[in-house]
Parts: C-alpha cells; sequence; structure tokens
C-alpha cells in the first residue's frame, strides 16, 4: 500500500521565480524519494497531493511544514492506495482552474472545511483530464 496526502497552504512571497524554485527542487527530491504528485497553486494558495512510501510522505510533509515559503500548513486528507493517481509525475505543476474554489472562497477558509472526498476529487479530476497526456517532467 501506498501513502497518499493532499495538504493546503498559503504562499508567502508567491511570484514565478519562486514557483519554479519549489517545482525544480520538488521534482528532484521526489524522483529521489520515489514520491509522484501534483501541486495546483495560484497566488492565495497551495494545494498538493502527494503519493509514495509512507516514511517518505512523512519526511516530506515535515519538510514543507518547517519551510518559510509555505504559511499556514492544513493536512486536508491522507490515506492509501494500490495504485498511484500520478504516476508519471514527479510533481506535476497546474495553475489553479477556474472550477477550483474563487479566492473570496479560500479566504473565507472554505477549503479547510470542506469535506476530504471533495479535496480529493479536485485531483481525481486532474488525474483524468491528464489521462492521455505524457507527462513533460
Amino acid at each position: 500500500m501506498m501513502t497518499q496526502l493532499i495538504y493546503m497552504s498559503r504562499p508567502f512571497g508567491f511570484d514565478g521565480a519562486m514557483l519554479a524554485g519549489i517545482l525544480t527542487q520538488s521534482r528532484r527530491n521526489n524522483r529521489r524519494d520515489g514520491i509522484t504528485g501534483a501541486l495546483i497553486c495560484r497566488h492565495d494558495i497551495y494545494l498538493q497531493f502527494v503519493e509514495g512510501d509512507a516514511p517518505m510522505i512523512d519526511a516530506l510533509f515535515a519538510r514543507i511544514r518547517r519551510d518559510d515559503r509555505h504559511l499556514g500548513v492544513v493536512l486536508l486528507w491522507r490515506g492509501t492506495d494500490e495504485k498511484r493517481l500520478f504516476p508519471g509525475w514527479d510533481m506535476l505543476d497546474d495553475p489553479a482552474r477556474s472550477w477550483l474554489w474563487s479566492p473570496e472562497q479560500v479566504a473565507d477558509n472554505v477549503v479547510e472545511a470542506a469535506p476530504p472526498a471533495s479535496v480529493r476529487a479536485v485531483f481525481d479530476r486532474l488525474a483524468g483530464e491528464l489521462a492521455s497526456e505524457k507527462p513533460i517532467n
């Protein structure tokens, strides 16, 4: 069984250069640690799904909680599965899509209050949309 985890945080100093740095570092570390996943991001939210062996996921989440580029890190969902949702992606970068929560909803803490299944459904939908695409990382 593989561990899967979804968390959200608020970016500190969000810009293109910071995001590029996060993605470069994440992809390198995730490849090394056997972790795959997706990061949905925009100026007001990071929403990330990661999957891999439990000790590696626990170590990753501990690093994220200490990372000063993330404010208010909140664990939204943790579970297990036998197959990966993002098997070919060391870390997919996806700008938050229009079907995601609005900035006003994020500010009102709607994401933290959302049922775990609805948060997971965001990534299920993203994985479904990408199923026919070839990974680019």
